[in-house]
């Protein structure tokens, strides 16, 4: 019998302290806000500590009964918990991830004066973000999926008096709601053919239906391309990516926590929960490919011309995504999984070390001011060093094992090579713009003015860096975290997890997986075929590195000539290919103009206000009419009765001649 984990309590943990700092905070110390913050979210990452050590010993899928939340009829859901690999992997993410970032944020953001109601957002994130993955059903799920948006919103728009913060944060509420409506469209899919939406009752109707064929548009293609919408606005997939390298406007540790590490990869776990309904829609699954694909590539080409150093890794999380939602695709959920893993230690990791940066330099972010910050912050160097090196896939490092691992089901498994040769570009495109931040930002000689002052990302005065005594290397509350992800992105590829995620994906669907055959071929296939590809992807690596390190190290004129010789291609992909503008005058201008002139002045002022206010104004005019026959003139109340009674003598006359 399974012995209770009290799941409820892990997200209710988190709820507690964002309501005590909401509620209380403004009276509290920055020491007890603090407290209550990292006490609360390290006390939820206890808790998962605890499920770990049970794990086990669990009769899986476990499920922790909660209570009757909606009945009618045979449709009822219950609001309870579930816990799998899967689940488990993700919690562990979550709560460890999360815990090293408020520990990070308590240095980053203590001179700032919305403290308190930064750290009250913090921990209403985890909660959402807990509930999401813990969820036994989709609806408690969607819960989730819609509370994670609300506080991103609010982490966005953190410095809500600057414009361009509060567009960010309007701007990835927005482009989410598009996405959701798809997810939620899924969701009336799944109750008008499932009666349910239960994970578990969702999977044995998945399992009475025969295989959709590829082109085919059955239910369950179009349940999973709904899905694929909501996940591409969540995770920011073409074409509703624009919200994320905006978001980058609220503080680094929100980009550190939300778009590296929890949020934006809340699609591919929700894709990868869904398993049984891709396995048997073979078009549902093409589309997820290809979407991944096209994201990999557009974003990385858009990363190798930014020069913000938040915008970088902003288009690089982009990228990474499209890479876990290509290892969904080829029905590789495992890889892409694993990939979410390493991804959240070396980009949690990549982001925190560009705030120590940021940091330093009193809240510069243009690479172009920076170089030579290797020797001024040799931490934070070292750190980002293996964070880069992660992330362009050079082995030991995580990174490598889990780009690997999708590589290798792409080519072995995917649709097409077509795919595998595009993600081995992107893992190219990649190494060189990560190197090429870290040359620009650590190497060479300091580009930037000694002199300013400097000020953050937000307009205030970091009381920080090189305006304030020079630049020094951050307060060790921020760089124990980036120690601890620095360790995780060098060992974290030693976690099996995609042996470990086996029996989620193994599940009888009604048709043989391409995730079930891989594992079971993994031992007795020929290996010969994996290392030369392994050999390749290194390869290519090692490649990207060194055309970084010619152009921004060795002969660090050429690329500026290269960018003035390629003229139009330079500025377009510098602009991130227009699209925000295209987007601005092909959706957002019409649908404004449409607003103001039709709905607001056709509708609004000139139809429900004309009614409004005729009515009213023949209702004042009645009663004016009625205010004078009430004059108080004795003779004239006499004239309407003798009026009156003629009419109505006149009336009884009529009705007797008839």
């Amino acid at each position: 019998m399974n012995p209770n984990l009290y799941l409820w309590l892990i997200p209710l943990l988190p709820l507690t302290g964002a309501a005590v700092n909401g509620f209380f905070g403004r009276r509290f110390s920055k020491k007890a806000v603090a407290s209550v913050a990292v006490i609360f979210s390290g006390s939820a990452f206890v808790m998962a500590l605890n499920v770990l050590t049970h794990f086990s010993s669990l009769t899986l899928p476990y499920v922790e009964p909660g209570i009757s939340w909606i009945r009618s009829g045979d449709f009822h859901v219950n609001f309870a918990f579930y816990l799998d690999q899967l689940s488990l992997l993700m919690l562990m993410v979550v709560t460890g991830v999360g815990f090293l970032i408020h520990i990070y944020s308590v240095g980053y953001m203590w001179d700032d004066d919305g403290f308190y109601r930064f750290f009250s957002y913090l921990n209403l994130f985890m909660f959402f973000m807990l509930m999401l993955i813990l969820a036994n059903n989709y609806l408690v799920m969607f819960i989730g999926w819609e509370g994670v948006g609300l506080a991103s919103y609010l982490l966005i728009g953190f410095y809500f008096l600057k414009d361009s913060a509060a567009a960010a944060g309007k701007k990835a509420f927005i482009t989410n709601r598009i996405g959701d409506f798809g997810f939620l469209i899924a969701l009336f899919l799944m109750i008008q053919h499932f009666k349910s939406l239960d994970f578990q009752k969702v999977a044995a109707g998945v399992a009475q239906l025969p295989a959709e064929v590829v082109g085919g548009a059955g239910v369950l293609t179009a349940i999973g391309i709904l899905l694929m919408v909501g996940a591409a606005g969540k995770s920011a997939q073409l074409p509703l990516y624009v919200w994320l390298p905006d978001a980058m406007e609220g503080p680094t540790p929100v980009s550190a926590l939300i778009h590296a590490a929890t949020m934006v990869t809340a699609g591919v776990y929700m894709v990868s929960r869904s398993h049984v309904i891709f396995d048997k829609a073979p078009t549902a699954l093409l589309v997820v490919a290809i979407v991944g694909t096209l994201t990999a590539l557009f974003a990385a080409t858009i990363g190798i011309a930014q020069t913000d150093i938040k915008k970088v890794l902003a288009y690089s999380t982009v990228s990474q995504l499209g890479y876990m939602f290509m290892a969904c695709g080829v029905a590789a959920y495992s890889a892409g999984v694993f990939h979410l893993m390493t991804h959240a230690f070396f980009k949690g990791l990549l982001f925190l070390g560009s705030g120590s940066v940021i940091h330093a330099l009193s809240g510069e972010q243009d690479m172009r001011k920076m170089g030579g910050l290797r020797r001024k912050i040799p931490w934070t160097f070292w750190t980002m060093f293996c964070g880069t090196v992660a992330i362009a896939g050079i082995p030991p490092f995580a990174g490598f094992w889990s780009k690997d691992e999708i590589l290798w089901r792409a080519y072995s498994q995917g649709p097409s090579k077509i795919i595998w040769a595009l993600g081995l570009l992107t893992a190219f495109i990649t190494s060189f713009y990560m190197f090429r931040l870290l040359i620009m930002t650590f190497l060479g000689e300091y580009r930037g003015s000694l002199e300013s002052g400097g000020h953050d990302a937000h307009g205030h005065d970091s009381g920080h860096g090189h305006g304030h005594g020079g630049i020094h290397e951050s307060p060790a509350l921020m760089l124990v975290p980036l120690v601890i992800l620095a360790g995780l992105s060098l060992f974290g590829g030693a976690i099996n997890a995609p042996r470990f995620l086996a029996p989620v994906f193994q599940v009888e669907s009604g048709v043989p997986g391409a995730e079930a055959h891989a594992l079971a071929t993994e031992e007795s296939g020929d290996k010969t075929t994996e290392h030369i590809l392994q050999a390749v992807s290194v390869g290519v690596a090692v490649l990207g590195f060194f055309l970084a390190w010619l152009l921004y190290w060795k002969s660090p004129h050429l690329p500026a000539q290269i960018a003035e010789s390629l003229g139009g291609l330079y500025r377009t992909v510098s602009n991130k290919y227009y699209v925000d503008e295209i987007y601005n005058w092909a959706l957002i201008v019409p649908l404004l103009a449409m607003s103001r002139h039709w709905l607001w002045k056709g509708v609004d002022q000139g139809f429900i206000d004309t009614v409004i206010n005729d009515s009213a104004d023949a209702t004042a005019e009645a009663g004016g009419v009625l205010r004078r026959m009430q004059s108080g003139n004795l003779r004239s109340y006499a004239a309407w009765l003798t009026a009156g009674g003629a009419v109505v003598l006149a009336y009884m006359v009529w009705l007797g001649v008839h």
